[in-house]
């Protein structure tokens, strides 16, 4: 009787010193809970997104208990959050410019062809690692919807195999920016503006073979805008926000109809 009872107290001794020792453990090494933070975390949406500059909502709430960061960087939470947190913290009221993300691509199915039949993994991350993926455009949208999977506001759809932004919807998290592998997609401060749907920096003569609405770099809209808002560069134009005041000239200017003024 004892060769078995001898065995079974042993193992529930051992058992016993070991639960005592984590228990010790977990009390004299526990991290001091930061009561500050975790109430200024429950004001955060919760998105992770990462679009303020820190690891996620924990990373800064903790930083703005500890005084190193500002309220108003959570895009997805706008001047809400950033108002209830500065009232929190004690802090006078802060400016939040709201900031949607744009596609800068509009060859759809209508514009642009294929250069070749794609079968593997439905991702544009998968896709663009074969000869930067089916487009004829190497820079244009490759419509597998890495965006759409990554939004977590319903903001983003694939219409005729390129990416479209809501900006009603759309809350500035860059989730779907850094989801995108040709960076074809940017934040842009929320309001009337001009952009350019076009991200190609090929030639006008390529640009022209692959797609029928791509920039051809003529610079007409450099050349028109009064406010040096859009320049030319390596065959492709962009627009300065800051500079722009969404007059439209440039777009009524260009002969491939691929600028247009963000909705407001």
């Amino acid at each position: 009787m004892m060769e078995l009872l001898f065995p079974v107290l042993l193992v529930a001794g051992i058992g016993l010193v070991a639960g005592l020792g984590l228990a010790i453990a977990s009390a004299v090494m526990a991290v001091p809970k930061d009561e500050k933070a975790e109430a200024i975390q429950e004001m955060l949406p919760g998105a992770n997104c990462g679009a303020c500059g820190f690891s996620g909502c924990s990373g800064y709430a903790a930083a703005l208990a500890k005084g190193e960061a500002k309220p108003g960087l959570c895009s997805p939470g706008g001047a809400e959050v950033a108002a209830e947190i500065s009232a929190f913290l004690g802090l006078g009221g802060v400016d939040v410019e709201k900031k949607v993300a744009v596609v800068r691509c509009s060859g759809s199915e209508d514009y642009a062809g294929e250069k070749m039949r794609y079968a593997g993994i439905e991702s544009c991350a998968a896709a663009v690692q074969l000869a930067g993926g089916p487009s004829s455009c190497s820079f244009g949208c490759v419509g597998f919807g890495d965006c759409v999977k990554a939004c977590q506001y319903g903001a983003v759809e694939i219409c005729s195999g390129v990416a479209h932004i809501d900006p009603a919807r759309c809350k500035g998290c860059s989730l779907c920016v850094s989801a995108c592998p040709k960076q074809l997609i940017a934040l842009v401060p929320f309001r009337k503006q001009a952009v350019v749907r076009c991200s190609s920096c090929d030639k006008g003569a390529q640009t022209n073979r692959v797609c029928k609405i791509g920039c051809i770099g003529c610079m007409k809209c450099e050349k028109t805008c009064e406010f040096n808002a859009i320049h030319v560069k390596d065959f492709h134009a962009s627009v300065d926000p800051a500079a722009c005041t969404g007059c439209g000239k440039c777009a009524e200017v260009c002969p491939r109809h691929v600028i247009d003024l963000l909705s407001v």
